[in-house]
């Protein structure tokens, strides 16, 4: 797999991250096999998040007792108000049996979370990485103009967004604009959520 850098968080992984979702899916021991096994193939970029049921205790199983600093974790919050942010955030890092996240993500953002827009959204997200709790801000988006608005700011350092050989060219115009702005671009649902069933 190719080697890249994830826009301004400096992260420097291979190409293809492991999108932990479908974990749910299975038993705790089957997990555990099959992020290890991931992590044996290459695989260093792990995202996850709070709304994926158990999705961070796998993780945290798989990579408990030294393998934690030879990967990135990425996580999401759904929370709303800074009270659920906060909430979200201690259960995550409990969950994944770590100190800190090195991508923290708004999940499924309905707004692009700014300083001083009222929710003090974005003052959470400073305040967790100045305690060392988080490393990089980032958000997830499935409407593509609130995306666009987020690739047109500095406050993100990597976004997420669904992008497969459906997209188009509003979502192409997406990616150019994370590559001018040093924005990391992770691609979510690479096979369009089952619309591609022979890759």
């Amino acid at each position: 797999m190719r080697t890249i850098t994830l826009g301004r968080t400096g992260i420097q992984v291979p190409q293809n991250g492991f999108g932990v979702l479908p974990l749910q899916r299975v038993g705790t021991q089957e997990a555990v096999a099959i992020l290890r096994r991931a992590y044996e193939g290459g695989m260093r970029y792990f995202d996850t998040a709070r709304a994926y049921s158990d999705s961070e205790e796998k993780i945290g199983l798989a990579f408990a007792g030294g393998l934690r600093e030879k990967l990135y974790i990425a996580s999401k919050t759904m929370g709303r108000t800074p009270e659920d942010f906060w909430k979200d955030l201690e259960t995550s890092l409990g969950k994944l049996q770590t100190d800190y996240i090195d991508v923290y993500q708004f999940h499924c953002a309905e707004q692009v979370y700014r300083p001083g827009d009222g929710t003090g959204m974005y003052e959470c997200m400073e305040e967790a990485k100045r305690q060392g709790k988080i490393r990089h801000i980032g958000i997830t988006f499935h409407k593509i103009g609130l995306a666009l608005e987020a690739a047109k700011t500095d406050l993100y350092a990597t976004i997420q967004f669904p992008f497969s050989y459906l997209a188009g060219e509003k979502e192409e115009e997406l990616v150019r604009l994370c590559r001018e702005n040093n924005v990391g671009f992770v691609c979510m649902k690479g096979l369009a959520g089952g619309l591609i069933n022979n890759s």
